[in-house]
């Protein structure tokens, strides 16, 4: 039985320039990529397997119910871990999805790449290489999913991407990331956390909405997200600690489904009891809005989309035990 099982799922870092293509697309596979780490160990049992091949953008919900799923039945197989490869466009999101659902001691890690495989200086081996050496480790157990890339290892839930192009573009914000990966080994900067994974998802036939708000933004949007049937639930991104204009109050008062308010802000948490305009805080929570607390938008569609995919009685019970630090 192998030690370490990866699954590849295309993006950047199995990405190549054919002759004649305007640029790079996904051709890559898992065997490709494990033969350009450099200083594998060969002793080291892994099995690897192509599970998607796409750009990390056209990943659906329920392509991640697949890729849990192959996650699951590797580690019911008796992986020591299990480390996934896949574009960076998406891998917040992708990370805190399988974090949500994922219930095994092993330790399942992300990583990717910011350049092509042919271009010059590429980093996916060193960052595959990266999220072997933290997958062998056994204080690596009971530390969820983790994302390895430039040698810091953050957490799912904390990881955002912060500049588009740039090899230093992930990063846990305020609370910082879990630790670093030092001459080969992970150095670990706070203790393994508990979890409570959510049930398995049931459907995956739910969207939720996620609006952004700029100034004079008409309400024609929003009036869409809170009564169309297929959003079943909507997620704002506000101004400064999640504020919407004052003006678009009367048509959060009409909605059945939840609504949740996040800041647009690139770190830093939704208030709760700050400011009292309306379209503040406290005047979005009066209405029955949801704050976000420290989950960004991304990160909070998610989360109601899962909890909502699992069934749970009590979505906001489940919503608020899971959106803080």
């Amino acid at each position: 039985m192998a030690d370490i099982f990866i699954g590849t799922l295309g993006g950047t870092i199995a990405m190549t320039r054919a002759a004649g293509e305007g640029g790079v697309t996904p051709k890559l596979t898992a065997a490709d990529l494990l033969a350009a780490v450099p200083g594998l160990d060969p002793a080291l049992s892994v099995q690897s397997e192509s599970v998607l091949q796409v750009a990390s953008a056209s990943i659906s919900l329920r392509d991640m119910g697949r890729v849990l799923d192959w996650a699951n039945r590797a580690a019911s197989q008796g992986a020591r871990a299990v480390i996934l490869t896949q574009g960076t466009d998406s891998m917040e999101e992708t990370a805190w999805f399988l974090d949500l659902f994922w219930a095994h001691d092993c330790p399942l890690i992300v990583t990717g790449a910011m350049r092509a495989a042919d271009g010059a200086g590429p980093d996916g081996p060193a960052n595959l290489a990266a999220a072997l050496r933290v997958a062998q480790a056994e204080s690596a157990r009971g530390r969820g999913v983790m994302v390895v890339m430039n040698e810091v290892i953050h957490s799912a839930k904390r990881l955002r991407k912060t500049d588009s192009l740039s090899t230093d573009t992930f990063s846990s914000g305020t609370t910082g990331p879990l630790g670093r990966v030092i001459e080969g080994a992970p150095v670990w900067f706070r203790p393994a956390a508990p979890s409570d994974p959510l049930p398995a998802p049931q459907s995956f036939d739910h969207d939720v909405a996620i609006l952004s708000f700029g100034i004079g933004q008409s309400a024609a949007l929003l009036r869409h997200a809170l009564s169309a049937p297929e959003f079943s639930a909507v997620v704002l991104a506000g101004f400064g600690s999640g504020h919407l204009p004052a003006d678009l109050m009367a048509h959060i008062d009409t909605s059945t489904r939840p609504v949740i308010y996040c800041s647009r802000c690139s770190d830093g948490p939704a208030t709760r009891a700050t400011y009292g305009y309306p379209g503040s805080e406290v005047d979005l929570q009066a209405r029955g809005v949801w704050p976000g607390d420290w989950l960004g938008p991304l990160k909070a569609r998610i989360l109601i989309w899962a909890i909502e995919a699992a069934g749970l009685a009590d979505p906001r019970a489940a919503f608020e035990a899971r959106a803080g630090v």
